[in-house]
């Protein structure tokens, strides 16, 4: 058994801190392009939220190159093999650049049918497919950024990360601000100015990766068997991710029908959520780190203390959040250039988001850790399990005329849903495997 200290306040927030900067800059990403894009009306702002949801849905599906890789390259460490630690991390980058060139070929002539399976309206159409396969362009580079986070988290560095986001967010809003409101080329700019920012961060990575591998003299060729490896120890994340997101569609998707004010009020609710979410998600990316070096060095009694110390930190972040998003409520709806019907729809369903925030500290903490452990199969199970309690939520918000607020007290159900499993499993045992 490799010894190694018990972790404290200290070590999770080195982890913690980082990692908030880094994850509050991707949804940053997105809410950048609906201030800019709201200037050019409703209309657009409804195509941003549907293709922004749907591109969002194909990135997240590959969210495991980055919770996957942290985990594995985090055991590893723990484990004394920093060589293997790099390969496995340099297979997964392998791994996105393949996922993300097929997300090309085989989104770009779907992208109308993709929006029109949302019940995107004519007016909205449009826009939504040109922003969607503009954006399918950056889709490689987004997914090399996951797995080269994944590696570097890793490896306990969520510094570098941070760098690369705040640098990537602040160039994509000066491009966006360029074409869009200054080369007028609507939101086709938006999507440009995006894509670009996205592969300079990625070119970042490659070279940071490349860097670590001299210096541990791992190749950089693909080791076809390795890459294999990791696409298939992934499968149960990606049903979890799968799962996460029909529900995050269904909302869409139910918001839709409600009218195009609904939907613009549900998409920027949507990605205030994301924001609040990532910023709790810092506490959970540091409990993916920690927890695969603590198991993989054989001390699961410092995991589980850590655990318990995250746990108290999620629902603290969780509170002060919501009320943030309370005192804010009169004042988000004029950051994106909102009109009255919107405005109104948003100020009403700001409450349930709010109140959400405490047991969605608790959630996302718990699977971290669970990621953070390798417990894959549990988690696709899980997420199975919280899905089939949502849709029929969802349905009976469409069926008995609900409005937004009803149909986020759905997405509550979900989440109380999820409390129940991951807290359940926390609680035992079974998740406590160790070694490398």
């Amino acid at each position: 058994m490799t010894l190694t200290p018990r972790v404290g306040s200290r070590e999770i927030l080195r982890l913690a801190v980082p990692a908030f900067g880094a994850l509050v800059a991707e949804p940053l990403f997105i809410l950048v392009d609906y201030a800019i894009v709201g200037r050019l009306g409703t209309a657009s702002l409804g195509a941003l939220g549907i293709a922004g949801a749907a591109l969002t849905t194909l990135v997240n599906i590959c969210v495991f190159l980055a919770y996957g890789t942290t985990a594995a390259v985090a055991r590893q460490v723990g484990a004394g093999n920093l060589v293997r630690a790099v390969k496995q991390g340099i297979d997964g980058l392998w791994l996105a650049t393949a996922i993300g060139l097929a997300l090309i070929v085989v989104c770009w002539p779907l992208s109308p049918w993709i929006v029109q399976w949302f019940g995107a309206v004519a007016e909205v159409s449009g826009p939504a497919v040109a922003y969607l396969r503009i954006s399918l362009f950056g889709v490689p580079a987004m997914l090399v950024v996951l797995a080269g986070t994944g590696i570097l988290r890793g490896l306990q560095d969520t510094v570098t990360p941070l760098a690369v986001s705040v640098g990537s967010f602040a160039l994509n809003a000066v491009l966006n601000a360029f074409f869009v409101l200054g080369f007028h080329w609507g939101i086709a700019g938006s999507a440009w100015g995006t894509v670009t920012a996205q592969g300079l961060g990625a070119l970042v990575y490659l070279v940071v990766v490349a860097r670590a591998a001299r210096r541990h003299r791992v190749s950089l060729r693909p080791d076809l068997a390795g890459v294999r490896a990791s696409g298939t120890a992934s499968i149960a994340l990606i049903i979890r991710t799968v799962c996460l997101r029909v529900v995050l569609i269904a909302a869409t998707a139910v918001a839709t029908r409600m009218g195009v004010a609904q939907l613009a009020a549900h998409a920027i609710a949507t990605q205030i959520w994301s924001l609040l979410a990532y910023a709790l998600d810092a506490i959970a990316i540091a409990g993916q780190a920690i927890t695969g070096r603590t198991l993989g060095a054989g001390r699961s009694d410092h995991t589980r203390a850590a655990t318990r110390t995250m746990v108290v930190w999620g629902v603290g972040c969780g509170v002060v959040l919501g009320a943030a998003t309370l005192a804010l409520r009169p004042v988000i709806p004029h950051l994106f250039g909102a009109d009255a019907a919107v405005s109104a729809e948003l100020v009403a369903v700001l409450w349930p988001v709010a109140l959400l925030q405490p047991v969605a500290g608790v959630v996302f903490v718990l699977d971290g850790v669970l990621i953070g452990a390798g417990d894959r199969r549990y988690l696709a199970w899980a997420s199975a399990i919280t899905t089939a309690v949502y849709l029929p939520a969802a349905y009976a918000v469409v069926h008995l005329g609900g409005g937004l607020v009803a149909l986020w007290a759905a997405l509550g159900v979900w989440m109380a849903a999820r409390l129940v499993t991951l807290g359940s499993r926390a609680y035992g045992r079974a998740w406590l495997v160790t070694g490398g």
